[in-house]
């Protein structure tokens, strides 16, 4: 999963998470921030089965602005 934002993050206070339809994490719980875009958030994903997933984030950008929100993603067959 791959976020991009409008102001560089502070990662300390950043995150993202994967669930499937019964709230199991599906993430691999490796967030990082590209240190070539610093407004670029990501986190890998366990092999996933046909389905709609939730992602959840939430983040500080260096001005100290917080934001937090959830969208759907689905893997086709």
């Amino acid at each position: 999963i791959r976020l991009w934002f409008t102001q560089q993050l502070e990662p300390a206070f950043s995150g993202i998470e994967g669930d499937d339809a019964k709230g199991a994490r599906v993430d691999d719980g490796k967030v990082t921030l590209d240190p070539k875009d610093p407004t670029l958030l990501s986190v890998g994903l366990k092999p996933l089965a046909p389905g709609t997933y939730t992602v959840h984030w939430h983040v500080v950008s260096v001005d100290t602005h917080r934001t937090e929100g959830s969208l759907p993603f689905e893997v086709a067959k």
